[in-house]
């Protein structure tokens, strides 16, 4: 999401023709342009969905039920999906098919299916069926349970999500529903610190001229907060759920897709086409913040949302560990295949001069040499089998879950201020460690904690702030210009602030000095640059607030004794 509405898209939009509202024409980007940079074959793909093929009328949900899809030959389905997600890979009747064909990519379990199989014929086997098999089958079964518990924590995690409650427009009243039970058209009401539960067009808010604040920390990182505006149009007539109830607008915009910094369509109402842009759409999984309610259309569900859209398919995931393991077992196959060829050709070689030497027991033998060393090459090779040990495989998979176990233990990694322990969500966690070659960040707050807290500050050769350090003496130059006095009267105390919510750090306040002379003009200056505006709280009567903590902090410093 951009900084601002409707800007950091990869393509913008611009009238084809004045005074026809609702038409638009495409055109990308100058080449050298950084958003077409990463995006042009995405956008190449997408060609296709940039025409307004996705109608919604809201508080209609007949109307837009109608719309089907053509899956294959006659067979029609539902364009519009619902709310619910399955991100899990298995269910009910799934889970053994699937879970056999995705162990049997191992090239390993195929050589032991061989080795099984062979040691089956009466004619090559030199030794029983089962003592390989059971082997096999106890080392699929600890696979296959080890993948299930996986997939029954997707389950729970999905399950959670999809029951999250939300208020939905229900005749002339909000009700409280699941988030599975959202449609496209509805009317949903979201609250300070809610989780928007699809992609919606913002109607109005509390805020003026309907504005919202969203933190995108789940779909793009960013702690700071971004604001979405409605349309003046909806701003200024849905002031009341009655009038909610009876909005009747069509939305016509592109179809779905995974731009998550573009979107462009038309809002018709009331015999008037009203231009949408990404500054009008909250996405899936931003949280509301400093705006008390706000109420929003369903354009996108489930996954058609930007989001999933973007969280694409679930692959079969391979290590690198498994593909060398693939690599090595081959190499060892045909080097097997090779000394039991070797093998093969010696004992038809010795079988034929045996025969010649001792005729009379030709009778005995009465199938051809080519036969019987066909015969002893597979016999050799059932011997030869060992080369590739199964219970390296059964102790490697021990060793994964106790390393899973080990990471939930691990005091180290156990974070105290949140009470929040390290969680293996995946039990073969410890076959992916290890193999992060580069990480590519554009800030360090990316991989490490920003925690801000004031130290001191020097104004016009005074130090405000904790004492000098030992190294620091009292006096001393700390650049040209500067000097610290020596009389400390100036220091400030290591006091906590004595609001609560505005207790982030130490926060240190000397009653008085800071609206005298230099430094009452710094931090003038110092909050002037900041985007902070005041509120207020039942609990607490007045509170600052900013797209950003740090402002936050900085104003705090600033403030008059009488605040």
């Amino acid at each position: 999401m951009g900084d601002s509405p409707g800007r950091g898209a990869p393509q913008r939009r611009h009238k084809a023709q004045p005074g026809r509202a609702g038409k638009y024409e495409w055109r990308p980007e100058s080449p050298t342009s950084m958003g077409s940079l990463g995006q042009t074959e995405d956008l190449q793909d997408e060609d296709r969905n940039s025409a307004f093929t996705w109608e919604v009328q809201a508080n209609n949900c007949a109307y837009n039920a109608q719309f089907k899809e053509k899956v294959f030959l006659c067979w029609q389905r539902k364009k519009y999906k619902t709310n619910v997600i399955r991100t899990a890979k298995y269910n009910f009747f799934s889970f053994l098919p699937l879970n056999l064909y995705e162990q049997f990519h191992r090239v390993s379990n195929l050589f032991f299916l061989l080795v099984i199989i062979l040691q089956s014929i009466p004619n090559i086997s030199t030794l029983p069926w089962f003592s390989l098999g059971t082997p096999m089958v106890c080392l699929l079964f600890i696979r296959a349970t080890r993948d299930l518990v996986d997939d029954i924590g997707r389950h729970k995690s999905d399950r959670a999500i999809n029951n999250r409650p939300c208020q939905i427009l229900m005749g002339k009243s909000f009700k409280q529903k699941k988030w599975q039970d959202l449609c496209v058209g509805d009317v949903v009401c979201l609250h300070k610190d809610n989780i928007v539960p699809a992609d919606m067009l913002l109607l109005a808010s509390t805020e003026p001229s309907s504005l919202c604040y969203v933190e995108t920390v789940n779909i793009d990182g960013e702690t700071n907060l971004k604001f979405r505006q409605a349309l003046m149009a909806t701003h200024k007539e849905l002031t009341t759920i009655k009038k909610m109830a009876s909005f009747q607008g069509t939305v016509t915009c592109e179809a779905p897709n995974s731009r998550m910094h573009h979107f462009v369509g038309c809002l018709k109402w009331n015999d008037k086409k009203y231009s949408l842009d990404i500054g009008n759409l909250l996405l899936r999984g931003c949280r509301i913040r400093n705006t008390d309610t706000c109420y929003g259309l369903v354009i996108y569900a489930g996954f058609d949302t930007k989001i999933m859209k973007n969280c694409g398919k679930i692959h079969l995931k391979r290590t690198k560990l498994d593909l060398l393991m693939n690599k090595l077992v081959v190499v060892i196959f045909i080097s097997v295949v090779l000394v039991c060829l070797v093998l093969a050709f010696s004992f038809g070689f010795s079988v034929k001069e045996f025969k010649d030497y001792h005729y009379y027991v030709s009778g005995v033998h009465g199938s051809s040499v080519a036969a019987e060393s066909f015969f002893i090459f597979w016999g050799f090779l059932i011997l030869l089998s060992v080369t590739i040990p199964m219970s390296m495989f059964i102790l490697s998979e021990f060793i994964y879950l106790g390393n899973s176990i080990f990471i939930d233990w691990d005091v180290q990694m156990y974070y105290q201020p949140q009470d929040v322990p390290a969680k293996a969500r995946s039990t073969s966690l410890s076959d992916h460690l290890g193999q992060v070659e580069y990480i590519f960040s554009d800030k360090t707050g990316t991989l490490t904690q920003n925690i801000l807290t004031f130290n001191k500050c020097c104004i016009n050769g005074r130090v405000y702030g904790a004492a000098p350090r030992p190294e620091l003496q009292a006096g001393s130059s700390i650049f040209k210009g500067l000097r610290v006095p020596e009389d400390q009267s100036h220091v400030w105390p290591h006091a906590q602030h004595s609001r609560p919510n505005l207790n982030q750090g130490t926060v240190a306040r000397w009653p008085g000095f800071l609206w005298r002379g230099s430094a009452d003009f710094f931090f003038f200056f110092e909050s002037e640059s900041h985007s902070v505006y005041p509120g207020r709280n039942v609990v607490v009567q007045s509170w600052l607030t900013a797209i950003s903590t740090s402002q936050v902090r900085a104003i705090l410093l600033a403030q008059p004794p009488e605040w």
